[in-house]
């Protein structure tokens, strides 16, 4: 073979262990004496694609990830039983097109052999040798690979028999559009504590009490994860960390875009091939015979084709002039572009903006020293691993280094300080009492160690600690129960065509509400507690200490003839019949598990899984 022929191989062998996955870069053969993880009827589970399915799922989870993920981590998460599972499923349909004897020709085999991308020559013909030297490189045979392409391509046509053809019915997605596209129009009046006819007395000791022990729940501490931490921000040394005028000012010229923008526009760009056709663009403007919208309508764009954000004069180029003087909501043009001649619609004005030195210092100095003290705790993170590794306590760690010391009774519902990082969050509810303090990173570049000293479970607060909000809460609770009773008498006088005035209420109106909508200055259960009235109906509705009085006046069924409820109507029809054949799919692969029995060698997987340690 020619030197030249060799090199052209080469490629065709790395193409081809991209296309097929069969790059499993770190992982050792695990051929041996063991050639598979288990079997699935008469089909074998190869080792070897199994611990290539693992390398790829691995990575999918880091690049999801950002970062690398250690294989116990990702185990823990269950990604090797997800991988082994794809597997199984995967050859209990190929014993199954085996029983059922469905299988493709030569002719169709030949045809997806050589429409593989990696095995082409440059001018499109199959490159005979590139095959067979990629197959031996990667330790299989000409006979197996092609077992594989038959057994790939009977296992789709098996797939595509069982999901193809499943629908759902009109009605379905004509239910759901009912549901989801009611609206509803509502009037609406508050009653609060002033419109009552006399105040709420003040309770008596007793009454706080016996309002205190029927809702104990109310002033029940939960149960705390007793927590001492040592920890060390770049913020904290932000004070200690000198920073020179050199450096500032460096970093200022550094970011003089982001202190000292020009003058910019909210512009959006119709382009046109010729002035001749922007000109007549522009007078059907003009003459009122169309929009700017209509325009782009008429090109086949969206709004968001035109949309060039804010630009200054620099980057609108020979335009800057004539947009520059147009104001907003006008329409500038027909000027050059880069795409040819323009119509600019302005949207906005954004004036230009200067922060001098001297204004941006503090902002400067801070970043800076934010920067250099997460360096300074880099430089500090050994000694510190150090001291620990030698039996150190916390207490001791904040007495030797920079870090400080804190006590948190951790619960889910704490936020603020060191419980507002996630990392720590993370920790702080698993760590247990023989867990040894160890160093943990936060979001910001500081560092954190922390040791559970015990547990306090959940226990009413005393009675004298919080007399004061039972009081608060009792005050509220009363005051809706008069306004109750007060709304109880006007309720069924509200009905139908009734003057709300008449009884020194205030309605307003809110309309085309919709289930998944929003109305303001409303309690979180208004809008359901309005979806289970039938027209006509008033009813009351508690929130803090007032009361709504809240009349159903209309209920609207959503326009199936319009265009966006269709698109909506298909929509609903396309998930709903992707997921039913989903759940078929999964029905069906369960059952062709109990057809051909299913059999796993632990050791082999565990041989895997150690490559990966």
């Amino acid at each position: 073979m020619s030197k030249g022929n060799v090199s052209k191989s080469l490629v065709w062998i790395l193409m081809a262990m991209l296309i097929f996955g069969l790059g499993g870069f770190g992982i050792t053969n695990l051929g041996g004496s063991v050639q598979s993880v288990g079997s699935v009827g008469s089909k074998d589970l190869d080792i070897n694609e199994y611990a290539r399915a693992m390398q790829e799922e691995l990575r999918a989870l880091e690049a999801q990830a950002g970062r690398q993920i250690p294989f116990a981590e990702a185990q823990a998460a269950g990604f090797d039983r997800l991988v082994l599972g794809r597997l199984v499923v995967s050859r209990a349909m190929d014993a199954e097109t085996e029983r059922m004897g469905v299988s493709i020709g030569d002719e169709r085999l030949r045809s997806e052999l050589v429409n593989i991308s990696a095995f082409k020559r440059p001018d499109g013909s199959f490159d005979r040798e590139a095959y067979s030297y990629a197959l031996d490189q990667t330790g299989l045979n000409e006979s197996d690979f092609e077992d594989s392409i038959r057994e790939d391509s009977a296992r789709g046509l098996l797939q595509a028999a069982i999901v193809s053809g499943v629908a759902m019915p009109e009605v379905y997605a004509t239910t759901l559009l009912n549901f989801l596209g009611e609206q509803r129009n509502v009037t609406l009046a508050r009653i609060e504590e002033g419109d009552l006819a006399y105040p709420v007395a003040a309770p008596s000791d007793a009454d706080l009490r016996a309002f205190y022990d029927a809702n104990i729940d109310r002033f029940t501490r939960p149960a705390t994860r007793d927590i001492t931490y040592a920890w060390l921000t770049p913020a904290m040394l932000i004070d200690s960390v000198e920073i020179d005028e050199e450096a500032l000012k460096a970093l200022y010229e550094e970011r003089d875009a982001e202190f000292n923008q020009p003058e910019r526009r909210l512009v959006e760009r119709l382009a046109f091939a010729d002035e001749a056709a922007a000109l007549d663009a522009f007078k059907r403007l003009n003459l009122g015979e169309t929009t700017f919208e209509g325009l782009v309508a008429e090109r086949g764009l969206e709004l968001s084709d035109t949309d060039m954000g804010d630009v200054s004069a620099a980057e609108l180029g020979a335009a800057a002039d004539a947009v520059f003087a147009t104001g907003p909501g006008l329409i500038a043009g027909p000027a050059p572009s880069s795409l040819g001649p323009a119509l600019f619609r302005v949207n906005g004005v954004l004036p230009a903006r200067s922060t001098s030195f001297e204004d941006a210092l503090p902002q400067l100095r801070e970043e800076l020293a934010a920067e250099r003290g997460r360096r300074v705790i880099d430089a500090q993170i050994n000694d510190i691993d150090d001291l620990l590794a030698a039996g150190a306590t916390l207490e001791e760690l904040a007495a030797e280094t920079d870090m400080q010391l804190g006590n948190i009774g951790f619960h889910a519902d704490i936020y603020g300080s060191i419980a507002g990082y996630e990392s720590f969050r993370a920790i702080a509810q698993t760590v247990t009492e023989s867990d040894f303090p160890q160093i943990e990173n936060l979001e910001d570049g500081g560092v954190f160690a922390l040791r559970l000293d015990g547990e306090t479970p959940a226990a009413p607060a005393p009675f004298d600690e919080v007399k004061d909000a039972v009081a608060e809460a009792w005050k509220t609770q009363a005051t809706v129960d008069r306004l109750q009773a007060m709304a109880d008498g006007m309720l069924p006088a509200l009905k139908g065509a009734a003057d709300w005035s008449a009884f020194a209420l205030t309605p307003r109106t809110e309309v085309d509400i919709i289930r998944n909508g929003f109305v303001a200055d409303v309690p979180a259960d208004f809008i359901p507690q309005v979806f289970d009235m039938n027209k006509g109906d008033v009813i009351a509705i508690a929130h803090d200490n007032s009361l709504l009085i809240v009349r159903l006046d209309a209920v609207q069924a959503p326009d199936l003839s319009n265009p966006e409820v269709i698109q909506l109507r298909n929509l609903i029809l396309q998930q709903a019949a992707s997921g039913l054949s989903n759940d078929v799919f999964e029905a069906y692969a369960l059952e062709l598990q109990s057809i051909h029995e299913v059999q796993i060698n632990q050791q082999a997987v565990n041989a895997v899984h150690a490559q990966f340690q």
